[in-house]
């Protein structure tokens, strides 16, 4: 067996380390490259985790100045303030969910009460179904074959359950694992929340250095569009929202629609979406009217549509928008956008993002006429030419004197 050879400080296993003169890729382009494919590798893995740090980031932006005031309350401890601030959320986010759930079982215990007493003597069609243009006839003769005579729910529920008994099972455990996953993505919202209010700043701080690395002269201007859009927007929805639920409600009430409260909580979540409010006090006006209450349901028509009119004039471009003031358009591609992408919390994301692009579309707009000033001074300045100060001889400034 042979000794091994002990290797000299310059050799290696493989040979001689030679140093390189020239790198194949420079340093700052291949760290460049390297950041970009691990920030690609992480929204890859980590793509599932997005609605929910989207959420919190919305609900941070939206509730900052308050967390401050929080922060100076508790003396400035982040961690109790965090601690606070998402209890305070949660209260906020369970008391209604729990009353509207009360009101909803109340709700659904009298119409399994009307579905119990129609199964067992029928029922006759509704005069408002039975009259109504068109359709009514049809109704009608739907109506009286299937809920006419007694038995008749139960019989439909077994015609439907037998012929689509498979697809009823796969809906409920879909619906079980839809709130499943609900359940997880709330819990996910409030731990990424609770992070953004403790850490919020520090990180926001390394992102303004970052920022100012990339767009030294933009990044200032950029980087405020983003919380103040979305402060502005989730606040302005959220009072537009809430106030159109009330008002109609109330207007439900004075109009004898039944179950005013649902319906108005029901146009309230609809009026988060472009064109909702207007969608559902038509169709209780169309209900009413149907119904044989015409005067109550043109009143109704006829009061959303001025209600509605001065929100969108008066209180919505005020309280929407932020600083950069949308035109109707990019706002509305925002909204139908963000809600046919991300779902709810694209009500929120599509604004912004249409906000950024119209900023650095502004941006540019500002750079190209400071450019065009710029080349007009240079031309201004080239068409004069030079002046040139002519100094007096000696000899005549002396004739002068004389």
């Amino acid at each position: 067996m042979k000794r091994a050879e002990i290797q000299k400080p310059g050799q290696r296993l493989f040979g001689l380390s030679m140093p390189l003169r020239a790198a194949v890729i420079p340093p700052l382009s291949a760290a460049r490259w390297l950041l970009v494919l691990i920030a690609a590798a992480g929204v890859y893995f980590f793509h599932g985790f997005l609605f929910p740090v989207l959420a919190a980031l919305v609900i941070a932006f939206a509730s900052w100045p308050l967390y401050r005031r929080l922060l100076v309350a508790v003396g400035g401890n982040r961690t109790v303030g965090a601690t606070l601030a998402i209890l305070f959320i949660l209260t906020f986010l369970v008391v209604p969910i729990a009353l509207a759930g009360t009101y909803a079982i109340n709700e659904l215990r009298e119409w399994v009460t009307w579905a119990i007493e129609t199964n067992r003597n029928g029922a006759v069609t509704p005069h408002w179904i039975a009259t109504m243009p068109v359709v009514g006839e049809w109704l009608n003769e739907q109506w009286t074959g299937y809920l006419g005579h007694p038995g008749g729910i139960g019989e439909l529920i077994q015609l439907i359950s037998g012929s689509n008994i498979g697809n009823i099972y796969r809906g409920a455990l879909a619906a079980g694992g839809s709130a499943f996953g609900l359940l997880l993505t709330l819990l996910f919202m409030m731990i990424a929340l609770f992070f953004a209010y403790r850490d919020g700043e520090a990180f926001a701080a390394q992102v303004d250095r970052l920022g100012e690395r990339i767009l030294p002269a933009r990044w200032e201007r950029i980087s405020r569009v983003v919380p103040a859009t979305i402060s502005s927007t989730v606040t302005g929805m959220t009072v537009i929202a809430i106030g159109e639920g009330l008002v109609l409600g109330i207007a439900y009430w004075l109009a004898g629609v039944p179950s005013p409260v649902t319906l108005g909580a029901l146009t309230g979540i609809m009026a988060l979406i472009p064109g909702g409010a207007p969608l559902s006090f038509t169709l209780v006006s169309i209900y009413l009217a149907a119904s044989g209450k015409m005067f109550a349901g043109v009143a109704l028509f006829i009061w959303g549509a001025v209600e509605l009119f001065i929100v969108d004039k008066t209180l919505r471009p005020k309280l929407v928008g932020g600083p950069i003031k949308l035109p109707f358009l990019p706002t509305f591609f925002g909204l139908i956008g963000g809600v046919k992408t991300m779902g709810f919390l694209g009500l929120f994301i599509g604004p912004v993002l249409m906000a950024l692009l119209v900023a650095i579309w502004r941006e540019w707009l500002r750079e190209v006429e400071l450019m065009d000033d710029m080349a007009a001074g240079s031309a201004a300045e080239l068409e004069v030419g030079p002046q040139v100060e002519v100094l007096p001889k000696p000899g005549a400034a002396k004739k002068a004197s004389a």
